[in-house]
C-alpha cells in the first residue's frame, strides 16, 4: 500500500502519530492494535456485515425521509404544522437518548463477552417499533399519536445503537490498510438498499393518488385499503420484515470473536470515564471527534435545506423532490466506493478533507443560483409555470452542483467511520464508536439553528444557507492537525 511520508503531503495525507511528551500511553495504546494485522476474513462475513447498511437502509428511506414521516405530520395528526412540530421533537429526543447512551452502551459492551447479544436485543426492539407503526390511521386520536411517536423514537435509538456495534467489528474483518474500501461499499451497499426499497414500495406495493395504480403504473401486489391508507401504513410492517430477512447472513457469517479482559471490579461508567479524561491526551481522536461533530452538522443542514431551497427557488412539487432526492442517492453510492477506494490508496483524512473543500466549492455554486441568475451574475430565464422538471438552465445549473455535493457527501461520511476504527484502541472500540454516534448528535441542532437565526435576521433564503459553509470550513480546520495512523504496506 503506498503512502506519502515526507515532505509537505505528510499534513494532509497523514502520518504515523509519534509519542510526545504526556500522550506516550495513548499513542502506544492506539498503534498496538497494528502490532499483529488482522486477517482478511472471508467474502460471506463482509458482504453479510455490509448488508447491515442495506438492512437498515429502508427505516430511514422510506419512515425517516420520503413516505412516513410526511403521511404522519399531513393525515394522522392532520395538520402538517402541527405534525411536523410532533415528528421534530420526537427526533430530538431520539438524537438525546443516542448521544448520552451511546457512549455509555460501548463501555459496557467492551471487553465482556460477544457483541451479537447486544445487536440481536436492539434489532428486535427495531423490528417491532417499526411494525407498530401500523397502527398510525388517518387522525388518529392522540392517545394512538403518541405511541406512533414512542414507537418511531424506539426505532430511531434502537437503530443507531446497533450501528455502534456493528461499526465495531469493522477492525476484525479486513486489515486497516482495507478499511476504507469495507465502510465505503458499505455506506454504498446502504444506498441501493434505500433505492431498492423505495423502487419495491412506492413502485410496486403502494398506490399513488387515486388512481389504484402504483407509482410505476402497476396494479400493487397487495390488495390495500386506500380509506384507511393501508399503504402508507405498511411501510413500517414492510421495513422491519425488510430488515430482519437481510439480517440473517449478519448472524451467520460474520465472525464475533468474544472480548474479555480485566476490569477490575469497575463499573463501565468508570472506564468510560477514563477514556473521556485521556482524550485531551489523545490529540488526534480529540481533534478528529470534534471536527466530525462539526462538519457533520453542516452536512445534515445542507441536505435538510438543500430540497427546501430547490423547491422554494424553482417551486419544485413531490415529483421533482423525489426525482432529485433519487439522483443525489445514486451518485452518492458510486461517491462512497470511489471514496472508499481513495482511502485506501491515499489516507481517510485526505477523503475529508478533500470532499469538505469540494463541498464549499459546490455550496457556492449551488448559492449562486436564484430563480433569474446562474453563478450569481448571469442572467437566465425562469423556470416556466408547468414545465418539465429541471428543464430550466437555472435547474439545471442548481442539479450539477447538488450532484457534487452527492458525490462528496458519502466519502466524507465513510471515511470518518473508517478513519475512527483505525484510530480506536481495538479493546475499546465499541465505545469509541459511542462516542463517534456522540459526536454526530450532540451538536446536530447547532446548523439548523444557524441557518434559521440568520435567514430570520436577513430574510434571506441565500444568507441563510450560506451559515452552513462556516460548518464545513471549521471542520476542515479541526482535520488538517490530525495524524493518521501508520499504514499496512
Amino acid at each position: 500500500m503506498r503512502r506519502r511520508k515526507h515532505g509537505h503531503f505528510s499534513v494532509l495525507y497523514g502520518r504515523a502519530p509519534g509519542i510526545e511528551h504526556g500522550e506516550a500511553t495513548v499513542e502506544m495504546a492506539t498503534s498496538a492494535q497494528y502490532a499483529a494485522p488482522v486477517e482478511r476474513a472471508p467474502l460471506s462475513a463482509r458482504i453479510s456485515w455490509m448488508l447491515f447498511d442495506w438492512s437498515v437502509q429502508p427505516f430511514y428511506t422510506l419512515i425517516l425521509t420520503f413516505l412516513f414521516a410526511p403521511y404522519f405530520a399531513n393525515v394522522v395528526v392532520g395538520n402538517g404544522p402541527k405534525g411536523q412540530s410532533m415528528w421534530g421533537f420526537g427526533a430530538a429526543v431520539a438524537g438525546i437518548l443516542i448521544a448520552v447512551g451511546s457512549p455509555f452502551l460501548g463501555a459496557f459492551a467492551d471487553g465482556r463477552g460477544h457483541r451479537k447479544p447486544w445487536i440481536a436485543l436492539f434489532s428486535v426492539i427495531l423490528a417491532v417499533a417499526m411494525t407498530s407503526l401500523w397502527i398510525a390511521t388517518p387522525s388518529a386520536p392522540p392517545a394512538t399519536i403518541y405511541l406512533v411517536l414512542l414507537a418511531f423514537v424506539c426505532a430511531t435509538v434502537s437503530a443507531e445503537y446497533t450501528a455502534v456495534f456493528t461499526n465495531a467489528f469493522m477492525p476484525s474483518l479486513v486489515p486497516q490498510g482495507e478499511l476504507g474500501r469495507l465502510s465505503g461499499a458499505g455506506w454504498a451497499c446502504g444506498y441501493f438498499g434505500g433505492l431498492a426499497s423505495l423502487f419495491l414500495v412506492a413502485g410496486l406495493i403502494v398506490p399513488v393518488g387515486d388512481t389504484g395504480e402504483t407509482l410505476l403504473g402497476f396494479s400493487p401486489l397487495f390488495a390495500l385499503d386506500t380509506a384507511s391508507r393501508e399503504g402508507d401504513r405498511i411501510v413500517g410492517p414492510l421495513s422491519a420484515v425488510w430488515y430482519l430477512v437481510f439480517m440473517i447472513p449478519f448472524f451467520l457469517f460474520v465472525p464475533d470473536i468474544g472480548q474479555k479482559r480485566m476490569h477490575d471490579g469497575r463499573p463501565a461508567t468508570a472506564e468510560l470515564w477514563d477514556t473521556i479524561r485521556s482524550l485531551p491526551h489523545n490529540r488526534d481522536m480529540l481533534l478528529f471527534l470534534a471536527a466530525r461533530m462539526i462538519y457533520t452538522d453542516g452536512l445534515t443542514a445542507i441536505f435538510t435545506f438543500g430540497g427546501i431551497y430547490g423547491a422554494s427557488v424553482f417551486g419544485w412539487g413531490p415529483l421533482e423532490l423525489g426525482l432529485f432526492g433519487i439522483i443525489l442517492t445514486l451518485v452518492g453510492a458510486f461517491g462512497a466506493l470511489i471514496g472508499g477506494w481513495i482511502d485506501d490508496w491515499i489516507s481517510a483524512k485526505f477523503v475529508i478533507v478533500a470532499a469538505l473543500l469540494i463541498l464549499i466549492v459546490a455550496a457556492f455554486g449551488i448559492l449562486s443560483v436564484d430563480a433569474g441568475h446562474v453563478l450569481y451574475f448571469m442572467d437566465v430565464e425562469p423556470k416556466a409555470p408547468g414545465s418539465a422538471p429541471f428543464s430550466s438552465i437555472g435547474e439545471r445549473v442548481f442539479l450539477a452542483f447538488a450532484v457534487i455535493v452527492g458525490i462528496v457527501s458519502a466519502p466524507v461520511q465513510a471515511s470518518s467511520r473508517s478513519l475512527l476504527a483505525r484510530l480506536a484502541p481495538p479493546d475499546k472500540i465499541t465505545q469509541y464508536f459511542g462516542l463517534f454516534a456522540f459526536s454526530g448528535k450532540v451538536t446536530a441542532f447547532l446548523a439548523p439553528l444557524l441557518v434559521a437565526l440568520v435567514t430570520a435576521a436577513t430574510h434571506s433564503q441565500r444568507l441563510g444557507m450560506s451559515a452552513i459553509l462556516l460548518f464545513l470550513v471549521a471542520g476542515i480546520v479541526l482535520m488538517l492537525p490530525v495524524r493518521a495512523p501508520a499504514r499496512e504496506a
